[in-house]
């Protein structure tokens, strides 16, 4: 039977017991985390970057409810589970886990990864995970950041061509 072709999509203690056995080997495990509506050549460039870190990754996927609290009541314009299936079916993405809250402290807490992820777009001084990272020894590399390549950029787009008069 032919191997499965995408990562795995497990709850928080799934994603931990994984990150142990993969620790066990002595293999670096990374984190990102995100909402990833619409998936795009930037996130996919960002992805690969971010599984390049390390030896796997493991995803940290915002929930719907919590992508609507960051983002507004018009998103996610894809559910959780569709957004989780086209994400784990990347070469570059091992595990997706979903959380609740805006920010990942509480995952992190959880994972304790050796590396975490995110974009150069924002200033490692203003990350709230900073601290919860760094206490469990891990360090934050801050991947380049493709401007122009979003998904808000790319919902102006939809809306400027398909919208009123478009």
């Amino acid at each position: 039977m032919a191997e499965p072709c995408a990562g795995e999509i497990l709850d928080i203690d799934a994603a931990v017991a994984w990150r142990e056995r993969l620790r066990g080997d002595g293999r670096r495990v990374v984190f990102t985390n995100g909402v990833f509506d619409v998936l795009h050549a930037g996130h996919v460039a960002y992805l690969a970057w971010a599984r390049a870190q390390g030896d796997a990754l493991i995803l940290g996927l915002n929930t719907d409810d919590s992508v609507r609290v960051l983002k507004g009541p018009e998103r996610p314009l894809v559910a959780f589970a569709d957004r989780a299936a086209v994400l784990a079916a990347l070469r570059s993405v091992d595990v997706v886990v979903g959380f609740a809250q805006r920010t990942p402290e509480a995952l992190l807490e959880r994972i304790r990864p050796d590396i975490h992820v995110k974009s150069a777009q924002y200033r490692l001084e203003d990350l709230p995970e900073r601290t919860v990272v760094e206490q469990h020894g891990g360090e934050i590399r801050l991947a380049p950041h493709a401007a122009g390549k979003s998904t808000t950029d790319l919902v102006a787009e939809i809306r400027r061509r398909y919208g009123p008069g478009g």
